[in-house]
């Protein structure tokens, strides 16, 4: 396809930001089902008799890593770069979608079913439960399909925005998943302790109904879009499997996938750990500790697309990954501080928020201009799998750390210093770019 030709596509403001509105809300609500559980970890920790299932801080744990099993342990995440360049966005995201009101409905049946917890099953040498076992193989299945509508989303951004208000467009999106982490964080809690523990699951079911049912509108709208052109976009034939070749030897590539392994690795398993954080430490209510973690995901909704337009107009991206990363290590530190008061609790929640914005902001826009749209899938895939090993294994270590030491001083230092080695990267990032000219700190806007 001709650059006129897709300049045309991408010309058209109405059709672009349409397709930000539709591709977002199916990756917002995959983000308010992927925490929809976090908030639960006290009432699953409950004996039966009280309506919990009896699970230990170790179990949670291992559920919580579960997500990145499949995507790490058998290379589907990789896999789903290759499927997304070679069989295009549109396949690749209802597939995604399908996998997570998949792996959902095997999440409630684990929650909802009478199992039998006395019989433990090994797996990588530790002894769990059936329901901890059955909820851990829901959430893998879900992951899949999770993280799989992530890299669709990010290429089709890409595709959309690409000379235009490419980091807007991201932030925005991460804006509107953000939000859906945020209700999931406000809302599970109560609603388990007014209805029943599975419950949040019906509701996570509807709302990722409502997300497939989006992406298929957004399929029909891109059939639309390509006949009016009168041709069929291809833009994915030019992919080879040497490509990845070609990824792989750019040190650009690597560091922002170090980055990223760091960064979330400090950040998603935090926000899965912090609702019990608050209650613990903080003395915060349990129907209330929810909307004290739901702080960080609520104040990204306005502030990474702000800093997304000031990426665009202004430029400095890797600058602005610095200072997030920073900032999130000063929160960490802060919460290993033996301060029981709730306010500082508040007022680290907020810092976090606004790190939270600063770094995706500006990371993901920086992606395509280091990797060609062709293998761009495979390269966020790469990015995903590869951060995914953190993801996977961080909870578990916090896991048995909050065991071990419940005043959660140790599992604060793990990610204070997780987050510290993400600044440190980002630095070598800022290095990297002057001495090879990819174009980080330069604005996205085309003028």
């Amino acid at each position: 396809m001709s650059e006129a030709l897709r300049q045309r596509l991408n010309d058209s403001p109405v059709a672009r930001w349409t397709v930000l509105f539709i591709v977002a809300t199916a990756m917002m609500m995959g983000y308010f089902v992927n925490d929809i559980m976090s908030p639960l970890e006290t009432l699953l920790e409950m004996p039966r008799s009280q309506g919990g299932l009896g699970w230990t801080p170790s179990d949670y744990g291992f559920f919580s890593g579960a997500g990145s099993f499949i995507n790490v342990f058998l290379l589907m995440l990789f896999f789903s770069g290759i499927i997304l360049d070679k069989m295009g966005i549109r396949f690749t995201g209802t597939l995604a979608c399908s996998l997570m009101v998949l792996g959902t409905l095997i999440k409630y049946y684990a929650i909802t079913a009478d199992l039998d917890d006395t019989i433990h099953y090994s797996l990588f040498a530790i002894h769990l439960p059936p329901s901890v076992a059955m909820a851990s193989l829901g959430f893998a299945i879900f992951g899949v399909g999770y993280e799989m509508t992530g890299i669709t989303v990010s290429k089709a951004m890409v595709r959309w925005f690409t000379g235009h208000e490419l980091a807007l467009a991201m932030g925005l999106q991460l804006a509107m998943a953000r939000f859906g982490t945020a209700a999931a964080l406000s809302i599970s809690a109560p609603i388990a302790r007014h209805f029943t523990l599975s419950a949040p699951l019906l509701v996570a079911l509807a709302f990722l109904i409502i997300g497939l049912l989006a992406f298929l509108v957004f399929c029909v709208m891109d059939r639309r879009l390509d006949k009016s052109e009168e041709l069929r976009i291809k833009s994915y034939d030019d992919f080879h499997f040497s490509d990845i070749f070609v990824t792989l030897r750019n040190p650009g590539f690597w560091l922002i996938t170090l980055f990223c392994v760091l960064f979330y690795s400090a950040v998603s398993p935090f926000l899965k750990f912090s609702t019990k954080l608050m209650v613990m430490k903080y003395g915060v209510d349990p129907d209330l500790a929810g909307f004290f973690s739901s702080i960080a995901p609520f104040g990204t909704i306005l502030m990474t697309p702000l800093f997304g337009f000031v990426y665009d107009k202004y430029g400095k991206g890797v600058t602005l990954v610095i200072i997030g990363a920073l900032m999130l290590t000063a929160v960490h530190f802060g919460f290993s501080l033996p301060i029981h008061n709730s306010t500082v609790a508040i007022a680290l929640m907020v810092v976090l928020s606004i790190g939270y914005s600063l770094a995706p902001a500006a990371l993901w826009p920086c992606v395509p201009k280091i990797i060609p749209l062709k293998c761009l899938g495979t390269a966020y895939s790469m990015i995903f799998f590869i951060q995914n090993f953190g993801r996977a294994i961080i909870p578990m270590f916090v896991g048995r750390a909050n065991e071990t030491d419940p005043s959660y001083t140790t599992s604060m230092l793990i990610f204070g210093f997780t987050a510290l080695g993400a600044a440190i990267v980002a630095i070598t990032m800022l290095l990297v770019d002057r001495k090879k000219g990819y174009g980080l700190q330069l604005p996205n806007i085309k003028k």
